[in-house]
């Protein structure tokens, strides 16, 4: 029997809430909550197997009392949020805080749930066996950097649909030092790029607070890296906060691109990518079609579009996207992105993370059949371990690391 909780300040929708849990035979709603504060009293004194929790209550919203749950009392959480633009960023910093998923509020409310129903039921079965006994993971760089806007070399002039999201095409300086520690040089090569954008003088630093990290890695400007490298991460339910326990660690002056397929809707992945690239060394956006893969770079899927990678001359590869059915009822999928990326071979760094199913894995066999490399996440680090069990399972694994090692997992097996 999986005990929950329901959060929520409108007491029409803890009953309809409870009275869907209470529908099902393996659901028992052992209580209720009004506000975040009630929703930590109740955590620690009823112990439930999953919370529903509403971002926005009295007292105390969602996420105050989700920071202080994770910290004191972890318990497996479903968010419930907004489709807005303010919702859907509160969505993103919750799974970053810890939550296991969440349900999105059509139209800015859930009083018609007959279309959730199964997604609400799912989502929750699926978080009640998750495991979120482990440290919450801390923003390694503050947002309050000012912070350059991210842009790209080039893209390929193609004919694409009008509703594909389109590259930018504004200028890097290929000049900027990429050399230097990240304690040392604010953010490798974005160093005169806030100095422009913040009227610094050339030497002078701006303040900047760091939560050091003993997994932070840094390869050395004299390092002999290959630059015709690409790294592929596929990753599900866990992902955000996994996400940001990598991709904080990696180097802003990390010698090859990075793709990621993360199961998300369409509108949250760019508030997912802009949360990482503002409290992240490396830059992170939203993927474009057509966009050309730039070292030093992580583009994320955006939700509702598969991702895929294709050469774009010597050397050179650009982002795909495309809205084909869904495969393994994911769109995007880690199975696409990974199948396509086996054409690179020994220049392919493939890691797979915490989620749900098996995604992933099937593209794995075929990256190993062309000679590429595999980095799994461990059990222990997992919120769900899914998709890298179907993978170590299968035998694919070069490695197998704990998440706090992933990042410099990724930057060893780049400089082979």
């Amino acid at each position: 029997m999986i005990r929950v909780l329901v959060a929520d300040d409108s007491a029409f929708m803890r009953k309809v809430l409870s009275d869907l849990f209470n529908k099902q035979s393996d659901f028992q709603v052992v209580g209720t909550a009004i506000n975040g504060k009630d929703t930590i009293d109740k955590v620690k004194q009823l112990k439930p197997d999953v919370v529903t929790l509403d971002v926005t209550m009295p007292v105390m919203d969602g996420l105050q009392a989700l920071a202080i749950i994770m910290e004191e009392c972890p318990v497996p959480v479903v968010m419930f949020s907004s489709m807005t633009q303010r919702g859907t960023d509160a969505t993103i910093r919750a799974l970053s805080l810890g939550a296991v998923d969440f349900i999105s509020k059509a139209g800015g409310s859930i009083s018609k749930i007959d279309n959730l129903q199964d997604e609400i039921i799912t989502k929750c079965r699926e978080a009640a066996q998750a495991h979120v006994n482990q440290p919450r993971i801390s923003d390694p760089i503050k947002s309050s950097l000012p912070k350059p806007s991210i842009s790209t070399v080039s893209a390929i002039n193609s004919t694409k649909p009008s509703n594909f999201p389109t590259a930018s095409t504004s200028k890097i300086n290929s000049t900027t030092p990429l050399t230097g520690s990240r304690f040392s040089q604010p953010f490798g090569k974005k160093k005169v790029e806030i100095q422009q954008r913040t009227g610094l003088k050339l030497g002078q630093k701006p303040t900047i607070k760091y939560v050091p990290s003993t997994s932070e890695v840094t390869p050395s400007s004299s390092t002999n890296l290959n630059g015709k490298k690409i790294v592929a991460i596929g990753t599900s339910t866990g992902g955000p906060q996994a996400l940001q326990a990598v991709i904080t660690r990696l180097p802003a002056n990390l010698p090859c691109g990075v793709v990621i397929v993360q199961h998300m809707p369409a509108g949250f992945t760019k508030s997912l990518a802009e949360r990482l690239d503002s409290i992240s060394a490396i830059s992170v956006k939203e993927a474009e079609n057509d966009e050309i893969i730039e070292p030093g770079h992580v583009y994320i899927a955006p939700g509702n579009y598969h991702m895929r990678v294709a050469p774009a001359g010597v050397n050179a590869r650009k982002i795909v996207l495309s809205q084909e059915p869904p495969v393994g009822n994911h769109r995007p999928a880690v199975n696409v992105l990974f199948d396509s990326v086996a054409q690179f071979k020994k220049d392919l760094v493939s890691v797979i993370m915490t989620g749900m199913g098996c995604d992933g894995c099937e593209g794995m066999k075929k990256i190993k059949a062309n000679g590429g490399y595999c980095i799994a996440q461990n059990e222990d680090s997992c919120v769900v371990y899914g998709m890298p069990k179907a993978v170590v399972d299968a035998g694919l694994s070069d490695e197998i690391r704990p998440l706090t090692q992933i990042a410099s997992a990724i930057v060893d097996a780049v400089k082979k």
